[in-house]
C-alpha cells in the first residue's frame, strides 16, 4: 500500500473513495492501524472514544513524512498482533475464535482494500490471492451488514448468490428489512454473481465494476448492494 501510494503521489485522487486524495487514504489507514494496535496492546474492554480515540490521529502535516508515519504504524500493528496471546481479551465487533484473531483478519482486509484504493489512484489494481480474497468475501457478506449494522436492507427480502469459481466457495445472502443474513453454500437466488475470488472481493467491497464477472437473474439486487454497502 505504501509503495502504491508513493507511486501515485500524495495529491492523486482516489476514485474508489470520493473526495479523498492519497494522503487522506494514508491518514485514515494509519489511524486505524494505531487504533487496532492500541485496543489489543492495552486490552481495552470497550471501543476507544474521546481523547483515547483522538490520540491515534497524530499524522504529520508534511507529505514527505506521511509515508514513514504510515509504515511505522503498520509495523507496530503487525508486531502487536504477532506477539499477542490468543487468549487476550479485548473489544471487537464481529464473531471470531478470539479477539486477536478478529483484529488480525479485520486489519488484513482493511489494509488490502485500501491498498487497492492506492493502486487505483495510480497504476491500477493488482489481483488479491484467491484464498485470501475468498476470506474477504466471507467477511463482508457474513459480518458487516447484519442486523447489528443494517445499512443494506430490502422490503420485501431479496437474495444474492455469490460463487467463486477458482476456490469453489459459495455464499447465499438474504437482504431483508433488518439487514443481511448469509449462509455458506450454494442455493437459488434472485441474482447470482459468479467470478474469480479476487474479482468478487473487489466488487463486493465496491472497489471495481462487473467487467469479467457473470451476473445472472435480477441485476438490481447487485446494484442495491453496490449502492448501500459502502465501506471506507
Amino acid at each position: 500500500m505504501a509503495e502504491a501510494a508513493e507511486a501515485a503521489g500524495m495529491d492523486a485522487k482516489v476514485p474508489t473513495c470520493p473526495d479523498w486524495r492519497v494522503r487522506d487514504l494514508l491518514r485514515h489507514t494509519g489511524e486505524v492501524h494505531r487504533w487496532a494496535a492500541m485496543i489489543v496492546a492495552e486490552r481495552l474492554a470497550q471501543r476507544p472514544t474521546g481523547e483515547k480515540a483522538a490520540s491515534v490521529r497524530n499524522w504529520p502535516e508534511d507529505d514527505a513524512a506521511l509515508l514513514d508515519w504510515f509504515r511505522e504504524g503498520h509495523a507496530r500493528l503487525v508486531d502487536v498482533l504477532a506477539t499477542a496471546d490468543l487468549a487476550t481479551e479485548c473489544w471487537s465487533f464481529h464473531p471470531a475464535p478470539s479477539p486477536v484473531e478478529f483484529w488480525a483478519r479485520r486489519q488484513a482486509h482493511e489494509t488490502t482494500v485500501h491498498r487497492i484504493d492506492a493502486e487505483v489512484a495510480g497504476r491500477g489494481a493488482t489481483p488479491v490471492s484467491a484464498g485470501f480474497a475468498a476470506d474477504g468475501v466471507d467477511e463482508i457478506l457474513c459480518n458487516f451488514f447484519t442486523s447489528r449494522n443494517p445499512k443494506v436492507t430490502a422490503e420485501p427480502s431479496r437474495t444474492m448468490a455469490v460463487r467463486a469459481v477458482d476456490t469453489g466457495d459459495a455464499w447465499l445472502a438474504t437482504i431483508g428489512p433488518e439487514g443481511v443474513a448469509t449462509v455458506r453454500g450454494y442455493g437459488t437466488a434472485d441474482c447470482t454473481v459468479t467470478g474469480n475470488a479476487s474479482d468478487l472481493y473487489a466488487l463486493l467491497w465496491n472497489r471495481r465494476g462487473t467487467t469479467g464477472i457473470t451476473v445472472a437473474g435480477d441485476a438490481s439486487v447487485l446494484e442495491l448492494w453496490r449502492t448501500d454497502a459502502r465501506v471506507l
